[in-house]
């Protein structure tokens, strides 16, 4: 983080009347260690660290959730459902159990047993919930994508039905239709977010891309739909082209710290402004990367490429990291660590909407010009 988000606790009073203004080093605090409470909240559920797997292959597998939970994982969220693959599961069912039911007078049924009731994709993702309830100490957020207003809907009962602690609904949307309006998107996940939210009986959070127009206002308005807390954010996997077969395929790249700029500054701007939990997704790799998103007001910070990357055992080396930051510092909880460097806190809050083009380009040496 630039020393310019980095300002005092100590020179400006209680950070309220005289928020500590930019350019100063966050106060070391007492020279002896103080016991750290590293507790956080978010949707409403208490959880050990803020440290949270997102959804990801590691939350899938049982055996990887041991290892999370092993490791002090503060919450995980499953990988998310798709009411596309329920479907087509669904119709493939349909197809292959009346094959041939007109062939031969003898299976007017088909060859196949009644499956009435089968929705494969449905069943194991509902064993999964159940199954990480057993293994998972801390809170199991299911995560749910989509496609018709109903289907939110009703997977996202079962899915509270069957033991989630929470649902993490994950908007994925290219809008793409030129007749198609940012107000009418808009509006369109506003009512999703409400259908659903007054359907369940566990908290709602939403997965957000960073491409909504007027973000913050967006923001309040989910809250208001009904929408317990806001992840920041959705890391779409971009497609590419292969120039040798000349067809879309897709492409996969890890995260790295350098993309935790974005959620790092929505997560300071709506602290303390929007009415939901905070989670900060995308470019959680160190411990400093946690500590820096819980400063600018982040609940909980999740991380998936970080952990595929050194596996389960990196929770516990942020967790420490984290703890031994705060320890040399004299905080003893993460609430105290929490918004301080948002932007209600920092005597120049435009610094967090300026993209600070020119200091930036200007402080930067080229070898080439030199």
């Amino acid at each position: 983080m630039s020393d310019q988000f980095s300002p005092s606790l100590a020179d400006g009073g209680d950070g309220d009347d005289a928020p500590p203004g930019p350019g100063h080093v966050i106060p070391s605090g007492p020279t002896v260690a103080t016991e750290v409470d590293l507790s956080t909240h978010y949707l409403g559920l208490e959880l050990a660290t803020p440290i949270v797997a997102s959804a990801g292959p590691f939350t899938g597998d049982l055996a990887s959730l041991r290892a999370l939970d092993a490791a002090g994982i503060g919450a995980v969220v499953l990988p998310s459902l798709f009411e596309e693959q329920l479907v087509h599961e669904a119709d493939q069912v349909e197809r292959y159990s009346s094959y041939g039911s007109d062939a031969n007078p003898e299976a007017p049924g088909g060859y196949v047993p009644n499956l009435d009731q089968y929705n494969e994709g449905a069943v194991r993702y509902l064993r999964l919930i159940r199954e990480a309830q057993q293994v998972v100490r801390g809170p199991v957020i299911a995560s749910l994508n989509g496609v018709t207003t109903g289907g939110w809907v009703r997977y996202a009962q079962l899915l509270a039905d069957a033991g989630a602690d929470a649902v993490e609904l994950n908007v994925y949307r290219v809008a793409a239709d030129t007749q198609v309006s940012g107000r009418q998107v808009e509006v369109e996940t506003l009512r999703l977010v409400e259908s659903v939210a007054e359907a369940t009986n566990v908290p709602i959070a939403v997965k957000l891309s960073p491409h909504w127009s007027a973000m913050a206002s967006f923001a309040t308005q989910l809250a208001e739909a009904g929408a317990d807390g806001l992840v920041l954010f959705n890391r779409f996997y971009q497609p590419d082209i292969d120039l040798d077969t000349l067809s879309v395929t897709p492409h996969l790249v890890l995260s790295d710290s350098d993309e935790l700029r974005l959620p790092l500054r929505w997560c300071a701007i709506m602290h303390g402004r929007v009415d939901a939990s905070l989670a900060a997704s995308t470019g959680v790799h160190t411990h400093r990367d946690v500590l820096k998103l819980l400063l600018a007001g982040a609940d909980v910070t999740m991380s998936t490429s970080a952990l595929l990357r050194h596996g389960p055992a990196h929770v516990a080396t942020l967790t420490q990291g984290v703890r031994e930051w705060m320890q040399a510092r004299g905080y003893s909880s993460v609430d105290e660590l929490r918004g301080a460097i948002s932007q209600r806190t920092v005597r120049d809050p435009a610094a967090f909407e300026r993209a600070n083009y020119l200091e930036t380009l200007t402080s930067y040496a080229s070898t080439f010009l030199r």
